[in-house]
């Protein structure tokens, strides 16, 4: 870490108009949010960046459990044959799954899969609990992590392990389990409005790009600042597919044997890096305030002299009683430590000095905007709130703006082509529904659908791709 008076820690990052990716890569190791380990695909978070994935699973857990659902945690290990009984969930995962063949030294007599994802394991559960409609719903959530042996990994984004949380629940009716499907997508988008200054776009997911097994996949789709979409999280409606497969039964309230709806729903790590792509700048992290490890940082001008460090001790005893804080104390120059906070994100800083202390005040500054606020002591409880959720609000805008400046409209071949040449963006463009025009689409330009949005335009009568009638709308665009 660069001492005072050598290169900030700041200078050593790409710029991200030079290059996106390795900005990227700077950030996260500077900001010390992971580091490499020597397990192909898998990354070390560190405390920082755990901290972050912390406050999302507090905020996310909340919500959950403010609509009824209880966390349980299932094994890690899938036996082959409980994998198989689900032909397209398989089919869907094959490419991705770890496979466990000995224990010690003995080979197994069945395959164990390291679990990408855990229907099966919840249906196998559903089966011995479910019995009668009294069982119903099941509302079931797991925090946990998962393996998919990606063939290309960056951190945060697609890596082999990640953590994340997978909700799986069981319903009467095909209403309330498309019902639970919609009201969860609403919660997510929620949350990355609320607690990630996010704007997302929700819509259903092609037939193409849904969810292995699922009837029908949602989906929110967040733009980062390149203008390269990030899936931020899915729900996905299974019908009773799953329910016939691992024979899950209840009687009905006709006293009848039926088959209960499927659904399930999740977001993982990968939100901490769509956080950073999107809010981010060249002098790194730029967190929105829900989620910041440290929301205020106190940092002490001229700590040698006397009564300085009295006082932001002071403040920082008072002030640790609504917002998460720190005090820098160390002898660093305030200078260093600007830019350290800097680059972790924390989204205000609390300057004090003898000067302020004999005036009564102090100065904040905001991190995403750096704009400076002279504030009396005695109105930090109502300034520091006000400043965090101007913060928020600010992430926020700036976001919008910039999915807004960066989404275009084609009516014909010739405007998609020639948009998809230019960049990268959002593409509103009418579809005819066939999976041939979508696989065409991204063969030719590279770009896939992202969603077809629940607020639907009429942009022509024709799709884009082969001229046919077309009723849909959809969203294109490239993606992590």
């Amino acid at each position: 870490m660069a001492q005072n008076g050598q290169k900030k820690m700041v200078e050593e990052i790409t710029s991200m108009n030079e290059d996106f990716a390795k900005w990227y890569t700077d950030v996260v190791k500077k900001a010390e949010l992971m580091d490499y380990s020597s397990v192909r695909g898998c990354m070390v978070i560190r405390p920082y960046g755990y901290a972050i994935w912390e406050n999302i699973q507090k905020d996310l857990d909340a919500r959950f459990k403010a609509t009824g659902h209880e966390n349980v945690y299932m094994p890690m290990f899938i036996p082959e044959s409980l994998l198989q009984k689900e032909k397209d969930h398989v089919e869907g995962f094959a490419p991705e799954v770890a496979w466990v063949t000995h224990g010690g030294s003995e080979k197994l007599t069945e395959r164990l899969c390291v679990r990408p994802t855990s229907e099966t394991l919840f249906c196998e559960h559903y089966h011995n609990v479910i019995h009668s409609y009294r069982d119903l719903p099941k509302l079931y959530n797991q925090w946990c992590s998962v393996v998919r042996w990606e063939k290309t990994t960056r951190p945060f984004l697609r890596t082999a392990e990640f953590l994340w949380q997978e909700g799986h629940t069981m319903h009467e009716t095909a209403e309330e389990a498309m019902e639970e499907t919609l009201r969860m997508l609403d919660v997510y988008a929620d949350f990355c409005r609320e607690s990630l200054a996010i704007p997302v776009l929700k819509g259903q997911k092609t037939k193409k790009e849904q969810f292995a097994g699922a009837e029908a996949t949602y989906t929110i789709e967040a733009m980062m600042h390149d203008g390269v979409a990030l899936q931020s999280g899915t729900t996905h409606y299974f019908g009773d597919g799953f329910a016939k497969a691992f024979d899950i039964t209840y009687t009905g309230r006709d006293n009848k044997l039926a088959y209960p709806h499927q659904t399930s729903w999740g977001v993982s790590t990968r939100l901490i890096g769509g956080i950073i792509m999107t809010h981010g700048d060249d002098n790194g992290l730029v967190l929105p305030p829900a989620i910041a490890p440290i929301q205020v940082v106190i940092v002490p001008i001229a700590q040698h002299k006397e009564g300085v460090l009295e006082k932001a001790n002071e403040l920082y005893s008072q002030i640790k009683e609504y917002a998460r804080a720190k005090l820098d104390d160390r002898d660093n120059s305030p200078g260093w430590k600007f830019a350290e906070y800097e680059m972790k994100g924390v989204p205000l800083r609390l300057e004090i000095g003898p000067k302020d202390i004999e005036a009564g005040q102090c100065v904040l500054v905001r991190r995403d905007n750096r704009e400076k606020i002279t504030v009396r002591l005695d109105e930090l409880a109502t300034a520091i709130p006000a400043a965090l959720k101007a913060v928020h609000d600010g992430l926020y805008e700036r976001a919008l703006q910039n999915r807004e400046e960066k989404t275009y409209t084609a009516t014909t071949w010739e405007e998609f082509a020639q948009i998809a040449q230019q960049g990268n963006g959002f593409i509103k463009a009418m579809w005819c529904g066939d999976e041939e025009c979508e696989n065409k689409i991204k063969e030719l330009t590279g770009i896939k659908s992202r969603c077809i949005p629940f607020e639907e335009e009429h942009l022509s009568d024709h799709c884009v791709c082969c001229g046919k009638p077309a009723s849909k709308m959809v969203y294109w665009g490239r993606q992590y």
